[in-house]
């Protein structure tokens, strides 16, 4: 039997958050993955549901359940401190874990501490976490037992600057300013009054400024240096969906065209990065409810000042659809599948 026919084993941890949640629905509908819900909480009550639906298998979050039951992998869909807590053990019965927190994306423990305002209580797993961005990353993610999968804002920022600074066509003299807009669903389901319907709705508000825990992901994988970039989020009042605009001056650049190429070149085969043509940039009507990241920019050739704009779905490109696509390429299936 080859791996397009074998149907596998999925285990979901946090599958009442917003990311665990299309994390359910997107393997509902996956031809090789049957997942099973993992209960890392103790005061947790069932959803409601249909009469007549046959409900998901919960088993608990713990390594002696999914050793027993043999699941292929396990998506943390969870807080950091709690992927602190469950990746070790799960790794150590064998099994592959994705990890969609922040607990392992970072290269170093200090680095951690410094932005998560905390103590990293198993550095020892840094060094096997391999980054989950597939464009970049894919040969290592098919290999990995363990995948820490990117942020949101990383995920947009990463993919539209990577290419242009690989290139060396960004003066980074002159710094990269990336202004980030979010839906509400980014900042996950725990209530707070900065997310409530109150004081959400009809607003519009800045935060994380400077000192964003997102920053370090940008900086890891682009090779920009701190005082390059300079980054704030926003918080918008819907509820899903990532867009960013990204100001850059560039060097060797003479046309719209060139910049184009040198996309074009980077992601003539990625399945899920679509790019515009000069002068049209996406919305976030273009990727909500889909694992797609589009990419557009307006060049000035006079100041040779570049617009870029990326947007993406913050719980599917930016969380659970990403994850999945790592899955796919660590379990030997297409990468598409279940996604498209």
């Amino acid at each position: 039997m080859n791996n397009y026919s074998k149907r596998f084993s999925v285990g979901i941890a946090g599958f009442r958050g917003y990311s665990g949640a299309e994390l359910v629905r997107i393997l509902k509908h996956h031809p090789s993955v049957e997942a099973v819900l993992l209960e890392h909480r103790e005061d947790s009550e069932g959803a409601p549901g249909p009469l007549g639906q046959k409900p998901a298998q919960v088993i608990p979050a713990n390594a002696e359940a999914i050793a027993r039951e043999k699941l292929d992998a396990v998506l943390l869909a969870t807080p950091h401190h709690v992927s602190l807590e469950l990746a070790g053990p799960i790794l150590e019965t064998g099994t592959r874990v994705i990890d969609l927190s922040g607990a392992f994306r970072l290269r170093d423990a200090e680095t951690f501490s410094r932005w998560y305002k905390e103590r990293h209580t198993r550095p020892e797993l840094l060094a096997q976490a391999v980054y989950g961005l597939p464009e970049f990353y894919r040969e290592s993610i098919r290999e990995a037992r363990f995948v820490a999968n990117p942020g949101c804002y990383p995920t947009a920022a990463n993919l539209a600057l990577r290419p242009l600074l690989a290139a060396q066509v960004v003066d980074r003299s002159r710094g990269v300013i990336c202004d980030a807009k979010s839906g509400i669903s980014g900042a996950g389901r725990k209530a707070s009054l900065k997310t409530s319907f109150c004081e959400s709705a009809e607003n519009f508000s800045a935060y994380g400024i400077v000192e964003h825990r997102h920053v370090p992901e940008v900086l890891q994988n682009s090779g920009l240096g701190e005082r390059e970039f300079t980054f704030t989020a926003h918080l918008l009042p819907v509820t899903r969906g990532i867009l960013e605009t990204i100001y850059l001056r560039t060097e060797r650049i003479e046309k719209a065209v060139d910049l184009l190429s040198i996309y074009e070149e980077a992601y003539e085969n990625e399945p899920f990065v679509r790019l515009y043509a000069p002068g049209k940039v996406p919305d976030l009507r273009a990727v909500q409810h889909t694992n797609f990241c589009d990419i557009g920019f307006v060049f000035d050739a006079e100041s040779r000042r570049a617009v870029i704009v990326a947007a993406e779905d913050n719980l599917v490109k930016g969380a659970a659809g990403q994850a999945v696509q790592n899955l796919n390429l660590m379990l030997g299936l297409p990468e598409t599948e279940g996604l498209l």
